[in-house]
């Protein structure tokens, strides 16, 4: 199947947030695209309207995780009836599969990577892995389109062995292994305010060992905010992992409690 020449034909995102706006502008340059929102404020609505009578070829799937993200992918289907769904949310571990098992349509799912306020150039600067379960019939078609699609537009791809892969190492090997980094400078950060020394001055005796070796990183102990790092632990229930989300919520008390000693000390 070939359609990039036929007009009549289009892509669909749906979920025109910090992933999916920089996606639909990406994709729109190489091939009909339009994106839907339930904020209309957000969606070209003259220009959805327009493409509405096209066939959707894919619908890529930007829209927050939530216990009713299944029933919203399967509604997506229902409702517009694509030929290929790629989830590029963060999903909690096994909904791919778990998906799929209720559709013949394939779900192709491609984690996200990047920082939000320059997502549209790390689309381009990352590979975009994906991943497609081997048991659905449309399998080497799904990835056929999926990588046509990107390639046009510019983003490199690689494909993983199975959906669960690529959940786990969007969660476990992305943020959470970064949130993991940053507890350790919290960590380091507030044993060096124990003994009231200076946290980079601490730090430089590892500054040569992280040039040569690459194994020392030194991370800015700041407060883990977001809605990328905390709330995805939730998506992979692991009691160790939860130790992010503690020593995140132990470090800011003891930053809040350092600094209302230091105010009271100027006040005297």
């Amino acid at each position: 199947m070939v359609f990039f020449r036929n007009r009549v034909n289009k892509d669909l995102v749906i979920g025109l947030g910090e992933i999916g706006k920089p996606i639909l502008k990406i994709l729109s340059r190489s091939f009909p695209t339009t994106g839907f929102d339930i904020n209309t404020k957000l969606m070209n609505t003259n220009e959805y309207n327009k493409m509405q009578d096209f066939k959707t070829i894919i619908a890529h799937i930007c829209i927050p995780y939530s216990k009713k993200f299944e029933d919203q992918v399967l509604k997506i289907i229902s409702s517009h009836k694509p030929e290929l769904i790629v989830i590029h949310s963060t999903v909690s571990v096994g909904t791919t599969e778990s998906i799929q098992k209720k559709t013949k349509t394939p779900i192709i799912y491609s984690a996200t990577r990047g920082v939000h306020k320059r997502m549209i150039s790390d689309l381009k600067r990352y590979t975009k892995f994906f991943s497609v379960e081997r048991t659905v019939p449309n399998a080497s078609w799904a990835k056929r389109i999926y990588t046509r699609r990107l390639h046009k537009a510019g983003i490199r791809t690689k494909n993983m062995s199975s959906p669960k892969t690529l959940e786990l190492a969007k969660i476990i090997c992305d943020t959470s292994y970064y949130g993991w980094l940053i507890n350790y400078a919290q960590l380091s950060n507030m044993i060096a305010i124990e003994h009231k020394v200076s946290f980079d001055e601490m730090w430089s005796f590892s500054d040569e060992i992280h040039k040569y070796l690459g194994n020392r990183p030194k991370m800015h102990p700041g407060f883990i905010g977001g809605h990328c790092v905390i709330p995805n632990l939730d998506l992979i229930h692991d009691q160790t992992l939860g130790l992010i989300k503690q020593i995140n919520q132990t470090y800011e008390k003891k930053i809040n409690s350092t600094k209302k000693s230091i105010k009271k000390g100027i006040k005297k």
